[in-house]
């Protein structure tokens, strides 16, 4: 014993360790626990030559068919996962500058609702709401005059919303970041008697370099256009109370639930949100983050499977109810 245990022999009177020194005891302080019902898995659905294929800058992801799209939702249902996101993959001959295929009500999205619905009724849709993977020139809007123009994008925006959820989509989810038209959408599925259909707003979607490999997955990343990116709509990384305002503004106009994306970079915006907002908060671990990790594990640089779990409980930690995450699968196996 040295000479200064021996004058404070309880010292440090507070030993933070003690909470940590056993498993079960860190099991049943920890603050934060993640879930299967804290996951949503992103789908990428096709028809035509591109159906099955895997997405190079995904690793492990691929683009289904309607055939194998009913197996992926019966295997997801079964993980106890509660809900997908579905996104289409447009073949080039059926996109044009004006969108026209979101809003054919035969179109793939609607095929793959009414398939899933009719093999798995309880699995929850989420289905996107813009017109990126249907434009010729790859923006979630209509351009004219090289702008794009918010107003006509919405006219658009709230059919396809509409014929989404004719098909039996649970959750309407605008991507677009088009001004007012969280306010459009709810009156157009109101007046049409879909007063149950949630509105899931993308509040928060930033300008961000992540998304690279989700375009590979829609084809839309090296489409050439006359505008060069997309930081006339989408927010500018550098600002963080302007996502408290597009949220604020979201609210008000009658989303139910709403989402920031990407997250591990923004953690600090779902944490403002967590905080300043009653409602349900969704974060989306985007194709970047994801083929980040993946990548990194392919070359042995790091355990994958612990990176995941580290990754997804600091967005539910920041404050995240649910999470869109390319690794939902793979977590429920591990749950």
């Amino acid at each position: 014993m040295t000479k200064f245990e021996s004058q404070y022999p309880s010292f440090p009177s507070i030993r933070m360790r003690r909470n940590r020194m056993k498993k079960f005891v860190r099991r049943i302080v920890s603050e934060n626990t993640l879930t299967i019902n804290n996951l949503i898995q992103p789908i990428f659905v096709t028809e035509g030559k591109f159906e099955n294929t895997y997405i190079d800058s995904m690793p492990g992801i691929k683009r289904h068919s309607l055939y194998s799209i009913v197996s992926e939702a019966k295997e997801i249902y079964n993980l106890g996962i509660p809900a997908i996101a579905i996104f289409p993959y447009i073949p080039k001959e059926l996109r044009n500058e004006n969108a026209l295929e979101s809003i054919n009500e035969n179109n793939i999205i609607c095929k793959t609702i009414k398939e899933i619905k009719n093999s798995c009724p309880d699995l929850g849709i989420i289905c996107d709401v813009a017109l990126d993977p249907y434009t010729n020139h790859g923006h979630d809007g209509i351009v004219i005059n090289n702008e794009i123009n918010n107003d006509k994008t919405i006219e658009i925006l709230c059919e396809q919303a509409l014929i989404q959820a004719k098909a039996g989509c649970d959750i309407i989810a605008p991507s677009d970041m088009m001004d007012g038209r969280v306010k459009l959408i709810r009156l157009a599925l109101d007046k049409k008697n879909y007063i149950d259909t949630s509105i899931l707003s993308y509040s928060a979607k930033y300008a961000s370099s992540f998304y690279g490999p989700f375009r590979d997955a829609l084809g839309t990343k090296n489409i050439k256009n006359s505008i060069n990116d997309k930081k006339s709509y989408q927010m500018d990384p550098a600002n963080s109370l302007e996502a408290l305002r597009e949220i604020r503004l979201d609210i008000n106009e009658g989303a139910d639930i709403i989402m920031i994306k990407p997250a591990i970079s923004y953690l600090d915006i779902i944490k403002l949100a967590k905080q300043s907002f009653e409602i349900p908060i969704f974060a989306y671990q985007v194709s970047g983050e994801y083929s980040m990790i993946k990548a990194a594990s392919e070359k042995g640089w790091i355990n994958e499977k612990n990176i995941i779990f580290e990754s997804l409980l600091s967005i539910k930690r920041a404050g995240a109810s649910c999470i869109l995450t390319y690794f939902a699968k793979d977590i429920a196996k591990s749950l």
